[in-house]
């Protein structure tokens, strides 16, 4: 029996809303046997209801959010973790990876695919007027992992697996 595959670095899923970071980390934890945190359960209230209201959260909406989750990933380096974050500007990838072994994995979907995913989606604070400034505010990585959203999460689990494999 294969061992399960033990990450010593905080794995983040990056991407717009409705990308599928949240579900595919789910599965992803499960499978590299390591917590699994999702992003939106740290917002503010006030950044919350701002959403609700369909106003875009700002680089200062978001730096409280921002080291919380550095934090996070920090007090998991050793152990491995998996965090489900926006991280749409290359600046608050900064934020979450100073001093911290981290592996940003983009999902990366079209705007026409998250409208009809955040249409669909039920018991969200994400305002449906948002789209246009999450792709606005959205720095594509460079490098690094990038998975197609459109791809079922077990075979996007699957190359997500091998490029850590290959990888670390």
């Amino acid at each position: 029996m294969k061992q399960p595959m033990k990450i010593p670095k905080v794995l983040v899923l990056m991407g717009v809303t409705c990308s599928g970071k949240t579900e595919l980390g789910k599965i992803l934890s499960v499978r590299l046997k390591v917590p699994f945190f999702d992003g939106d359960d740290f917002h503010s209230k006030d950044n919350i209801h701002k959403m609700k209201q369909g106003i875009p959260l700002n680089d200062g909406d978001r730096q409280t959010w921002l080291q919380y989750i550095h934090g996070l990933a920090s007090n998991h380096s050793n152990k491995g973790a998996i965090i489900a974050c926006s991280a749409l500007k290359e600046k608050y990838r900064q934020v979450i990876q100073t001093s911290v072994n981290v592996e940003f994995i983009y999902l990366k979907a079209d705007k026409r695919v998250i409208a009809q995913r955040l249409a669909s989606r039920k018991n969200h604070f994400m305002h449906n007027s948002l789209i246009d400034s999450q792709f606005t505010a959205l720095e594509e990585p460079k490098n690094g992992c990038i998975v197609d959203a459109t791809q079922s999460f077990e075979i996007n689990v699957d190359l997500i697996v091998s490029y850590l494999q290959n990888n670390l």
